[in-house]
């Protein structure tokens, strides 16, 4: 299984979060941010529970599995 993280965008636009803003807010980098938006790097449980409590949302709204073919 593999982390899709697609909606972590999304969700950041609709609070209306810039990428700096959300970083500042989680303590990590903004490269961090962008990375993760991406999927690029996938997040500690830590982090992504730092970035739904910054977006008030949970992590299954930001973060889901999906199944590898």
């Amino acid at each position: 299984m593999e982390v899709q993280t697609s909606n972590l965008k999304h969700v950041r636009k609709s609070v209306g979060l810039t990428q700096a803003q959300l970083a500042q807010l989680t303590g990590v980098s903004r490269q961090t941010i962008i990375a993760t938006e991406r999927g690029d790097y996938a997040p500690s449980v830590y982090l992504a529970l730092r970035i739904a409590r910054a977006l008030e949302t949970s992590v299954e709204e930001i973060f889901a599995l999906k199944e590898e073919s």
